[in-house]
Order: structure tokens, then C-alpha cells, then sequence
């Protein structure tokens, strides 16, 4: 009796069967380059855009937020925090460039804050910051140190030019007059100056005109009392 061959699954014409169930297996797709992807619902093509439309809002916020934190709220100015005088420094020492640190104090806030309220005093400080961006160039900086002090960053000045911008700066506030209440009042300022090359660090350049501003405080109380 002649034995039966047996059928083999790589027979021309026929596919393999599925060891498990006997059925033909169904063939794979194909991931060959230029194959078309699966098709995206409308659904999902919505909350997409609904998804991308929320990121958008949430990255205006971030940036929205940080800069509010490096500006001043009432004056829209950098706070201390902004002014980054060691950024100022590092691009002084890699670009040999030079500038002037001018640290600046109002004189009589605080006597017009206790007078007047503190809606005066925040008066004079706008005032006296247009004042001080009116007579700095668009690349200097102007920023707020706290209370009433302020600092200017004034790029490629001389010793003998930044000495004169400060006394500039001086007359400039000088000459601004307010009136409250009836009463006519004057702040005045008085500027501290330290030159900045590629030797200077922030903390101590800081120092060194914070120490010229009050040598120079008490000169011009000196020179009003006599």
C-alpha cells in the first residue's frame, strides 16, 4: 500500500495555516516607505488643536510671569533682580568693552511719603524715572534697587563723562518740582559712580558706588545747610 505525502504549507498557490487554530493567517501590513498612515478621526484632530491651543496660553503665562519677576511693578523698570549687573560684567570681560555704574538716591522720599502718603511719593518716583531714561541712551539700562534707590548701567563712558552724567543726572532731578496739598516740594538726588572694565565684579562694583552715592549725600547736605 503506497503512503499518502503529505501537503507542505510552502506549496505554491497556498498560505500558511495557524498552528493553534487551523486557520490562514492574515497577512501583515505593510511599513514599507510611501505606505499610507492610519486615518485620523475628527475627534481626535480637535483636541489637538484644543491641546495646542492650551499649551500656547500656558507658555504666554510662564513668560508673562517671568518677566514680572525681574521688573518693577510700579515703576516698569528692571528690580534688582533684573538689572543682572553680572551679565552687564560678563560681557564686559569677553568683549573688552567698558561702562559706568551710577547708583542713584532720592533724597527726600521718605519726608514726602510721611507728609503726603505714599500716592505722592509714588508720583515723584515716576517722575523722576522719566526723567532718568530721558537722559540715558536706548542700550543703558535703568533699573530700581529698592525703596528709592536706583541703578543706571551706562556703557563706553570715560571716568571724567561718567562723573559729568551723574551730576547731569543730579540737576536734572533738581530742577522737578510737585505740588501737593497746596505746597510746592522738590526731592532732588544724589549719584554714586563706579567705573566698570574687565577687573570688576558685581557685588564690589555695587559696594563702590553705593559708597560714592553716600559720600556724596552727605556733600550736598553739607553744601544746602551752609
Amino acid at each position: 500500500m503506497k503512503k499518502k505525502t503529505r501537503a507542505t504549507a510552502s506549496k505554491a498557490g497556498k498560505r500558511p495555516k495557524s498552528a493553534a487554530s487551523g486557520r490562514k493567517t492574515a497577512p501583515r501590513r505593510s511599513s514599507a516607505p510611501g505606505s499610507r498612515p492610519p486615518a485620523v478621526s475628527n475627534g481626535t484632530k480637535a483636541t489637538i488643536r484644543r491641546l495646542k491651543a492650551q499649551l500656547a496660553r500656558t507658555q504666554a503665562q510662564i513668560e508673562e510671569l517671568q518677566a514680572s519677576a525681574d521688573t518693577d511693578f510700579l515703576l516698569g523698570i528692571p528690580n534688582r533682580r533684573g538689572f543682572e549687573l553680572h551679565r552687564a560684567i560678563a560681557y564686559i570681560k569677553r568683549y573688552r568693552a567698558g561702562g559706568a555704574l551710577v547708583v542713584l538716591d532720592v533724597d527726600r522720599l521718605k519726608p514726602i511719603n510721611d507728609a503726603f502718603g505714599h500716592a505722592a511719593g509714588d508720583q515723584v518716583l515716576k517722575a523722576i524715572v522719566t526723567t532718568l531714561l530721558a537722559q540715558v541712551r536706548a542700550s543703558d539700562v535703568v533699573g530700581r534697587l529698592g525703596g528709592d534707590e536706583f541703578a543706571l548701567l551706562l556703557w563706553n563712558l570715560s571716568e571724567t563723562d561718567a562723573h559729568a552724567k551723574a551730576a547731569a543726572l543730579e540737576e536734572a532731578i533738581d530742577r522737578l518740582t510737585f505740588v501737593f496739598d497746596g505746597r510746592t516740594i522738590t526731592a532732588g538726588a544724589s549719584a554714586g559712580v563706579c567705573l566698570l572694565d574687565t577687573h570688576s565684579e558685581a557685588g564690589r562694583a555695587l559696594e563702590a558706588a553705593d559708597s560714592a552715592m553716600y559720600v556724596r549725600k552727605a556733600l550736598r547736605r553739607h553744601e544746602t545747610n551752609s
